[in-house]
């Protein structure tokens, strides 16, 4: 895909944060409004043995287990603080990506849903999260082969349901991994 201008990422003061505030309750995506933040919805929906601190009317994970992690195939405990990081949340169909595959012409609200979806949302492995970045399947598929056609189907369906372009490359690796 051509580099689109404009990407950015962060949300920090002087910044145009084109998919909105990070993990933000105000969108269209499913759970949002609820009064707890997509991060924390996420990984209340995808650890085991989650425990929440009360303080925050259940929304905020304080600990959990991650059994499996998709991409390694690995059990994570995750704890927030010292852990924390061990385990991040992931788009599937990462943002930079989707920018430069047409969201930078999608309306503002539109593109935080994108950000915010849980359909687009996987609780994962820290390290393996920061080594795929901003990559298609064409360029990085999970460690864990038993989950890569998992990967690969819910990449393309956000594609579709977002109409984000397939690149001929993305299309040959769902092919012969699937």
């Amino acid at each position: 895909m051509p580099e689109v201008a404009g990407y950015e990422r962060s949300c920090r003061k002087n910044k145009a944060c084109v998919f909105g505030p990070a993990w933000t309750d105000d969108s269209t995506a499913p759970l949002s409004h609820n009064g707890c933040d997509t991060r924390n919805d996420v990984l209340r929906q995808q650890l085991t043995q989650v425990v929440t601190d009360p303080k925050s009317r259940g929304c905020t994970v304080i600990s959990g287990v991650l059994d499996p992690d998709p991409y390694t195939g690995a059990v994570i405990e995750f704890r927030k603080g010292s852990t924390s990081g061990d385990v991040e949340i992931d788009h599937v169909f990462p943002l930079e990506q989707a920018w430069h595959s047409g969201a930078s012409a999608w309306p503002a609200a539109t593109r935080v849903r994108f950000a915010n979806d849980p359909a687009n949302l996987l609780a994962v492995d820290g390290g393996r999260n920061s080594a795929k970045g901003s990559k298609p399947i064409s360029e990085w598929l999970p460690p864990n082969q038993a989950y890569r056609c998992d990967y690969i189907t819910r990449y393309l369906e956000v594609a579709a349901t977002y109409q984000l372009p397939i690149t001929a490359a993305e299309k040959t690796t769902a092919e012969r991994t699937c």
